[in-house]
C-alpha cells in the first residue's frame, strides 16, 4: 500500500507543488548546513587569519568525502529511483543497500589513509606553514567522522530519490544545529579553541549518521539497509559508480580546484586564502537554494522517466530551472549590495574584507550562469545517460575553471584569482544551452 500511494503520488501529483514539497525540506537542510558552516568560519575567524585560512584548507578535504557520499547516494538513489518507478522494489532495494555499505567502507578506508600521511595531506590541500598547525587540528576529528559523513550523504541521497526528503532533512538539520552550539561549547566554553570546531564537526556527524540510519531501520521508507540485500556480482557496483561518477567528478574537481585556489592565494599571504575561503563559502550560501531546487527535481525526473512519463521530466526540467534562477537572482542582489558586511562577519580584517569584496561581487554577478550547468547534470543523471552527465559536470569545476585560474592566476596576479571563478562561469554557458538541447532532443516520447 505504502509503494502504491508513493507511486500515485510521484507521477500524478502536480509538477510545481511535487518539486515544491520535496525541495522545500532540501533548501531547508542546506540552508541550516551552510549557515553552521559560516557560523563555524565566523568562530573559527576569532582565532585568526591563519585559523581562519585552515577553515579553508579543510573545505578542501571535506570536498574528497562529499565526492563519496554524493557518488555512492546518487548513484544507487538514480537507479533505486528508477526501479521504484518501474515498480520493482527488490531491485531497489538492492541498489539502496549497496550503495550504503559502499559508502561507509570507502569513507574508512580514506579515514585510514588519511592518518597514515597526514603531514603531505595538510601540504597538498593547500596550507601555507603558518595555517598548517591550525590545519592539522581541525582535520584530525573531521578524519575520524569520515565513513560516518561519506554514508550520511548516500542515506540523504537516497531518501530523497525515494521521495522522502523530509526525512534526510531531519538528520541533517539536527546534526547541523548541534553543530553551532558545539562549537560554541567547545570552542569557548572549554576553551578548546580549533579543536573544539573539530570535535563538533565530529560529534554532530555522527548524531546525523543515527538519525538518518534510524529512518531506514523504523520502516519508515520503501526500501532496507541490510547486509542481505547487498549485491555480490560487480555489475551492480560498476552501475553505481558510472550513474555516480558525474557527482564524484563534480566534487572531486571541485576539491582540486579549492587546493589550487589555496595554493595560488598562498603566495599573498594568508589573508588572500582567508579571503578566497570566506567568499567560497558565501557564494556556496548562496547557490545552496538553487541546488536545492535541483535536488527536489532529481527524484522527479528519475522516478517518472523509470514510469515512462516523459512529458512530467521535460515540465519539470523548466519549471526547477525557471525557479532556481529566480531564487539565485534574489538573494545574490543584496549579497552584492552588502558584501563588506558580508564578509566582516567571518573576519574583521581589513586586508581579508578588501581582497574578499571585488571576489564576491563578481561571483554574484556571474552566479546567474549556474542553474543551467546544475540542470543540465542533474537532468543527465536522474534519466542515467551517465558518458553525458560526467561531461557535464566536469566543465564549470574542471575542464573550464582550472585552466582559467591558472592562466589567470599568472597574468593578473591576485586580481586574476579573484577573476578565475566568475569567468568560468560566463565562459560554460554556450556549453549549457547546447547540453540542455540535447538533453530535450534525448527524450523519448510517451
Amino acid at each position: 500500500m505504502k509503494t502504491n500511494e508513493q507511486y500515485i503520488k510521484m507521477t500524478t501529483k502536480p509538477i510545481p507543488s511535487l518539486i515544491g514539497g520535496l525541495a522545500v525540506p532540501t533548501i531547508l537542510s542546506m540552508l541550516v548546513t551552510n549557515i553552521y558552516n559560516m557560523v563555524d568560519t565566523a568562530f573559527v575567524g576569532l582565532l585568526g587569519t591563519s585559523a581562519s585560512g585552515a577553515v579553508g584548507v579543510v573545505f578542501g578535504y571535506m570536498a574528497i568525502l562529499q565526492a563519496v557520499g554524493f557518488m555512492c547516494g546518487q548513484g544507487a538513489g538514480s537507479v533505486m529511483s528508477r526501479k521504484l518507478g518501474a515498480q520493482n522494489l527488490d531491485g531497489a532495494t538492492r541498489y539502496s543497500s549497496t550503495g550504503f555499505f559502499f559508502s561507509f567502507g570507502f569513507g574508512l578506508v580514506i579515514s585510514i589513509g588519511s592518518f597514515l600521511f597526514l603531514d603531505p595531506l595538510i601540504s597538498l590541500l593547500g596550507s601555507t606553514k603558518t595555517i598548517a598547525p591550525y590545519a592539522k587540528t581541525y582535520i584530525s576529528y573531521i578524519i575520524l567522522a569520515a565513513p560516518f559523513l561519506t554514508a550520511s550523504l548516500t542515506m540523504n541521497n537516497l531518501l530523497r530519490y525515494e521521495g522522502r526528503a523530509k526525512l534526510g532533512t531531519i538528520g541533517l538539520m539536527t546534526g547541523s544545529i548541534l553543530n553551532i552550539f558545539g562549537d560554541a561549547l567547545f570552542m569557548f566554553g572549554m576553551n578548546m579553541g580549533i579543536a573544539g570546531a573539530g570535535l563538533s564537526t565530529c560529534l554532530s556527524q555522527i548524531v546525523s549518521f543515527s538519525i538518518l540510519i534510524f529512518m531506514f531501520l523504523s520502516g519508515k521508507t520503501q526500501t532496507k539497509l541490510h547486509w542481505k540485500f547487498v549485491a555480490k556480482e560487480l555489475h551492480t557496483y560498476n552501475i553505481i559508480f558510472t550513474c555516480g561518477f558525474p557527482s564524484l567528478l563534480r566534487q572531486s574537481l571541485a576539491s582540486i580546484s579549492t587546493m589550487l585556489l589555496n595554493g595560488c592565494s598562498a603566495v599573498y599571504g594568508d589573508e588572500a586564502v582567508a579571503a578566497m575561503s570566506i567568499v567560497s563559502r558565501i557564494s556556496f550560501f548562496v547557490l545552496s537554494i538553487a541546488l536545492g531546487m535541483g535536488q527536489g527535481f532529481q527524484p522527479v525526473s528519475s522516478f517518472n522517466y523509470g514510469a515512462g512519463k516523459y512529458s512530467r521530466v521535460r515540465k519539470g526540467f523548466w519549471f526547477t530551472l525557471f525557479v532556481a534562477e529566480i531564487l539565485l537572482i534574489s538573494i545574490a542582489i543584496p549579497v552584492y549590495i552588502y558584501a563588506g558586511s558580508c564578509v566582516q562577519i567571518f573576519r574583521d580584517d581589513p586586508t581579508v574584507i578588501s581582497y574578499a569584496i571585488r571576489a564576491l561581487r563578481l561571483q554574484c554577478i556571474t552566479l546567474p550562469a549556474l542553474p543551467l550547468t546544475m540542470m543540465v547534470e542533474m537532468g543527465f543523471q536522474s534519466t542515467g545517460q551517465r558518458l553525458l552527465a560526467s561531461i557535464a559536470s566536469s566543465l564549470r569545476s574542471g575542464i573550464i575553471f582550472i585552466p582559467t585560474l591558472v592562466f589567470m592566476a599568472k597574468w593578473r596576479g591576485l586580481a586574476g584569482i579573484q577573476e578565475a571563478q566568475p569567468l568560468a562561469y560566463v565562459l560554460s554557458i554556450p556549453f549549457c544551452i547546447y547540453f540542455i538541447y540535447i538533453f530535450l532532443k534525448n527524450m523519448p516520447q510517451e
